[in-house]
């Protein structure tokens, strides 16, 4: 058996939220006792009495979370200034919490705390990682090379950057009944679990393929042996590096991109800065999408991991979308999730968040990889 629910709630008030979203939860056990759960909460609430009470529901749960840049779920599907908790009961799958604290100055001993914290818990080898960890501190890629060097390369990863409502000050990551930052915590099931996934942005590359030549880690500074800026320039003219244009940075075979999407420039040295690392010598495009373009990516990505799932009957999804697709998208990013629940005949319990960088696997056969301005959709079940 393996079971989710989710509650969710708009309620201003933190009490308030996290009652109904608990009342909303245990109404769909049925009596069932959970054994973990993922909250994701807008900034602003008082997220240490949030945990206090749900452990208090639900006593020896391993719970994990953190704040966000808007929440999705099947209850209330998108809203911001919410809270919204997924609960997974099982009697043939091990969900176990792990937390890497002060990763800043130490990833990789803090991802392997991590893994270690949750692995000991475990009888069983890990089958996938869920993850919600900081994202202000330090960088998301050090953070995912330490989760794969812990738990090995092909133990898939899957998550998203703590967000907080795009202030860019201090992000939240929960563990337990803690309320940290700063840190990684992880879930790892092992056991019987089924599960399939996809990932999309909607952006398709234009122009030539171009080569980057002079990088450090997420600063470009040349392109094809010239400046940076003047690579975006001969595209966009006067106007300057934005997210609607991000560069699409291919893999080693040429097969896959990823996309990585600026977020400042130096006009003196002529360099731009990306919202994650970008491989000396990597082969990039820029790119561009519309708005129809990033909605079908969204349903693309549910499809694929719908039509993918290795079992007869899902029990959960779970959505990791990006700031930058919500900024964009404006009062369209409703559509997100309601393009997902179109493709459905029976109801599925979902669950997400707007992240500040995504985590997941291109497909199924590659190693995890960080995204930028990306929907990935991770569905998950035991029949």
């Amino acid at each position: 058996m393996f079971k989710a629910v989710v509650g969710h709630s708009n309620d201003p008030d933190s009490l308030s939220a996290v009652e109904e979203v608990i009342l909303q939860c245990a109404s769909s056990l049925a009596g069932d006792i959970p054994k973990a759960g993922i909250i994701f909460a807008a900034i602003d609430f008082e997220h240490a009495l949030i945990l206090q009470q749900i452990h208090q529901a639900f006593p020896g749960i391993e719970l994990i979370g953190g704040t966000t840049d808007g929440e999705i779920s099947s209850v209330l599907e998108f809203q911001q200034d919410s809270i919204t908790l997924m609960l997974f009961c099982s009697d043939e799958v091990e969900i176990h919490a792990g937390i890497g604290r002060k990763v800043s100055s130490d990833p990789i001993t803090a991802t392997q705390q991590a893994v270690e914290q949750a692995k000991a818990k475990s009888t069983a080898p890990p089958k996938l990682c869920l993850t919600h960890p900081e994202s202000l501190t330090t960088s998301g890629i050090s953070i995912l090379n330490g989760l794969k060097l812990a738990l090995g390369e092909y133990i898939p990863i899957f998550g998203g950057l703590a967000g907080d409502q795009s202030r860019y000050q201090s992000t939240y990551q929960f563990f337990q009944t803690e309320v940290l930052s700063d840190s990684v915590p992880i879930l790892l099931f092992s056991g019987t679990i089924l599960f399939s996934h996809a990932v999309a942005s909607g952006w398709h590359p234009i122009g030539q393929t171009s080569k980057a030549t002079k990088v450090d880690k997420n600063i470009v500074y040349e392109i094809d042996g010239k400046p940076a800026l003047d690579f975006y320039h001969h595209y966009l003219g006067s106007l300057p590096p934005s997210m609607e244009y991000p560069l699409a940075v291919f893999d080693q075979n040429g097969d896959n991109f990823y996309i990585r999407a600026p977020i400042a420039y130096n006009q003196e040295s002529g360099s731009i800065t990306f919202f994650g690392d970008i491989p000396d010598q990597a082969v990039i495009q820029i790119s561009e999408a519309d708005h129809e373009d990033i909605l079908a990516a969204s349903k693309a990505s549910f499809m694929n991991a719908l039509d993918n799932y290795p079992g007869a009957k899902p029990s959960a999804v779970l959505f990791f979308s990006c700031v930058a697709r919500r900024q964009i998208l404006g009062t369209r990013a409703q559509e997100e999730y309601q393009n997902t629940k179109l493709c459905l005949t029976d109801y599925l319990p979902a669950c997400g968040f707007y992240s500040y960088g995504e985590i997941a696997p291109i497909d199924r056969t590659i190693q995890t990889q960080f995204h930028n301005e990306t929907f990935v959709t991770l569905i998950v079940g035991t029949r």
